[in-house]
């Protein structure tokens, strides 16, 4: 009887409005019907946002609507970004004269009505709450249906006219607009670009949008948890003027973490955040465009805000909390013995210069703690608070390694008083804000850094002569570390975003870095506490070539370890033309060129001999060692070192040149076995004539240099590809890889293996490997972002 009911009520609803209406705002009969059908199903029973709607979201929509860089700023990952709705303006845009307003979420609006004021626009119904309304005005609604009624080919490639260029304009059309939209672009409904939605997820979706998206979800915490929150608040907010600097110490350093409670759930996700409420009370966070920015001059509270949204590995970067770690904290910051007699000023002009900011704080306790946690600290610039990160990321190599001074044998890493005299020639360009002169980086910090790079000279000049052995001890093996993993990353650098690995990953690469203390600092001051998404060009251009100095800085720390003979040529191979470019403007101090402070090599490769002395000093065993790509001899392929499996994608791995132009920058290859399926990442290492040039990528290109590495697991976090082989297929999978030589070879190639957008296969493959990422890392699984998906 109800069903005929509604059914009933629908269809005399459904005719008045195509009655009363305009043609634009009618609703047609095929709709009225499908309208009709989606009421039915599932009843009266609300739709469960945790069970139902969060799931197909999180597998459909989030994996392209989960951050800064989603399209029209639509960010999908709580109930409050879909009430926020969309904003026409791109928070990446370089060019920009006039540095946009922030628009994150939680934080620079706290109602809709205040993102209306920010120029949101609504994509669900605002006027009367019933179901029919609920549909018959919702964008989020209209872009679903739109590829219902339009679905995709499910051969071949997307159609050239739909744009999916990472830059491509973008049209957020309002509710009032959506016809004219959907007749001009009828194949651009969501999800965008990739298959439809399955007849259940539609449902499921349009019944939760019909019903004013009910949220069943509750946040309750464990009383271990609660604990938790209570010690570290505690601890933070603790009176006192060494304790309110240490607090602040680590705030800068860790306000972009998802903070997770070891031992507690591996999914529960904390930010520390400055509230003007205590605790005990509702977090009020207190919105700054930077962690070092002044709070106000009302009293504030660190608290620990709990992570609501789904989370995405782009933005995914885990810092774990436990009672060792609190013990280590005291270790560093309390224990010993230092005053502080006055607290730093939030000015720019110091709060952006942490060395300047937090002299009080012994420096080996301060590198001490970066260390502890190298891997967290890299990877900030790469996700930081951003999602993309080509302003910085383009400074940097594809695939590098990243080795550390040792804390105790320079004096920039253990000797405050010294760093305390040199800590002006740190000032980091984030002290202008968003400054209107793009060029100031030369005028006002060059010479700071020359100056800098002067006195590391003088340091360098006089350390003692020593043989390799000695010198290795000058790299920080980890030893005296809560994680000896941290010891050495890996850097893989895919166009605008990177990932960041423990160990020593890939081939032996073409550069390498030395961090020290300064270094690492500034990296992090930089990049992440004090970069600005939304700041204008001059302060984008002016971090860019601010971070240049610092890659170079790093490079040449490795550098001064080969011979005098080997230097200008290795590091002349690495900057192909650019450095004489520059040297009108970046004339550096190159005594120390002429300086051989570090004698017994025995081979006339002495980068290569260099690298496998540190891979000796820093790899507990052979299990450490990469053998897919970074195998050299007969003895790799022996029994239990590689697999036969391991044998062919060792084949894949050698591939090198310029024919890797054509293939994705990360793909995600499954091998199904009946034993186990096992899952591959293959990275495309891009080769560079240089990268310290104000060139683009592709004028700056040698492909000559391009190189695969083959990692066994997930890596990246957005996947451009999927290829699917089954494990008696892999041979003849990689002969063909291997022959390829044209971009029609390769299509050929994606035609048997790929898994193009097209595909009835997309979405199954798209949560097999999401699936799997979860398994391989329960904590620092993150969903997978589709926004960069070739059009294969």
């Amino acid at each position: 009887m109800t069903k005929y009911l509604i059914h009933g009520l629908v269809v005399v609803f459904s005719l008045l409005i195509v009655s009363c209406g305009s043609d634009k705002e009618s609703i047609t009969k095929q709709q009225s019907d499908i309208e009709y059908d989606i009421l039915l199903k599932g009843g009266e029973k609300n739709i469960s946002f945790i069970n139902q709607a969060r799931p197909v979201l999180e597998k459909r929509c989030i994996v392209c609507h989960g951050c800064y860089d989603a399209p029209c700023q639509l960010k999908l990952t709580s109930i409050e970004g879909i009430k926020r709705g969309a904003n026409p303006e791109k928070v990446y845009n370089s060019e920009r004269i006039i540095a946009a307003q922030p628009t994150r979420l939680f934080i620079d609006a706290k109602s809709e009505e205040e993102w209306r004021e920010k120029g949101f626009n609504s994509v669900l119904n605002e006027q009367e709450n019933n179901e029919i309304n609920n549909l018959r005005h919702s964008v989020l609604y209209k872009m679903l249906r739109l590829k219902q009624l339009n679905p995709q080919p499910r051969v071949g490639m997307i159609d050239e006219k739909i744009d999916l260029g990472l830059n491509r304009e973008q049209t957020c059309p309002v509710n009032e607009e959506f016809n004219d939209y959907a007749e001009e672009f009828p194949f651009q409904g969501m999800p965008f670009a990739t298959p439809n939605l399955s007849d259940d997820e539609y449902h499921i979706l349009v019944k939760w949008i019909s019903q004013g998206m009910p949220d069943d979800s509750q946040i309750t915490f464990t009383e271990s948890t609660q604990n938790q929150i209570k010690t570290w608040e505690d601890f933070l907010n603790k009176k006192g003027l060494k304790y309110q600097l240490i607090s602040r110490y680590l705030y800068e350093h860790l306000f972009m973490a998802h903070l997770n409670f070891k031992g507690e759930s591996s999914r529960e996700f904390f930010r520390i955040v400055r509230s003007s409420t205590p605790a005990g009370q509702t977090i009020n966070e207190i919105a700054t465009i930077r962690p070092y920015d002044y709070p106000g001059p009302d009293s504030f509270y660190y608290r620990l805000r709990y992570e609501e949204s789904s989370i995405v590995d782009k933005s995914h970067v885990v810092y774990q909390l436990s009672d060792k770690k609190l013990e280590r904290f005291k270790e560093l910051f309390i224990n010993p013995d230092y005053k502080v007699d006055k607290l730093p000023s939030y000015e720019a002009a110091v709060a952006s210069n942490p060395i300047r900011t937090f002299a009080d704080i012994p420096v080996e306790s301060r590198y001490r703690f970066l260390l502890d946690d190298a891997k967290f600290f890299i990877d900030g610039f790469i996700k930081g608070p951003v999602c993309r990160g080509q302003v910085a990321l383009n400074v940097i190599e594809d695939n590098f390694w990243v080795f550390f001074s040792d804390p105790k044998k320079l004096r920039v890493n253990h000797n405050t008083e010294y760093l305390k005299e040199i800590a002006g020639d740190f000032n980091l360009p984030a002290e202008q804000g968003n400054t209107y002169n793009p060029f100031s980086i030369w005028t006002n910090y060059w010479e700071l850094q020359r100056d800098n790079m002067l006195k590391r000279q003088e340091e360098y000049i006089k350390l003692p002569k020593m043989n390799l052995d000695k010198a290795l001890e000058f790299i920080w093996d980890g030893s005296d570390s809560l994680n000896k993993n941290n010891n050495a990353l890996t850097v893989f650098r895919h166009f605008d975003s990177a990932t960041v690995k423990q160990g020593l990953l890939g081939d032996y690469p073409e550069t390498a870095w030395v961090i020290d203390y300064p270094i690492f600092e500034r990296i992090h001051y930089l990049l992440v506490a004090g970069y600005d998404v939304s700041g204008n060009v001059g302060h984008q251009f002016n971090t860019r070539i601010y971070m240049d100095f610092l890659r170079m800085e790093a490079e040449n720390t490795f550098l001064a370890f080969l011979p005098v003979k080997h230097r200008r040529e290795i590091r002349a191979s690495w900057y192909k033309g650019i450095r004489e470019g520059l040297q009108p403007y970046f004339k550096e101090p190159d005594d120390w060129l002429n300086v051989q402070i570090v004698n017994g090599f025995k081979t006339n490769d002495p980068q290569m001999e260099f690298y496998r002395k540190i891979e000796q000093r820093l790899s507990a065993s052979d299990k450490n060692i990469d053998l897919i790509n970074r195998c050299k001899g007969v003895k790799c392929n022996v029994k239990n070192k590689l697999s036969e499996m391991e044998r062919h994608i060792q084949r894949i791995a050698k591939i090198k040149g310029e024919r890797l132009s054509i293939f994705p920058d990360t793909a995600f290859l499954k091998v199904i076995s009946e034993k186990e399926t096992q899952v591959y990442t293959i990275i495309n290492n891009k080769g560079y004539k240089n990268i310290s040039s104000l060139l683009s990528d592709t004028e700056n290109r040698d492909k000559h240099s391009d190189t695969l590495t083959i990692y066994k697991g997930l890596l990246g976090s957005y996947p451009n590809f999927f290829f699917v082989v089954n494990e008696n297929k892999l041979s003849d999978f990689a002969n063909e890889i291997i022959a390829i030589s044209s971009r029609d070879d390769y299509e050929r190639f994606v035609g048997r293996y790929g898994v193009r957008r097209t595909s009835s296969d997309f979405w199954k493959e798209a949560d097999w490997f999401n699936e799997q990422f979860a398994k391989q890392d329960p904590v620092d699984y993150g969903i997978f972002d589709l926004y960069r998906y070739n059009n294969r």
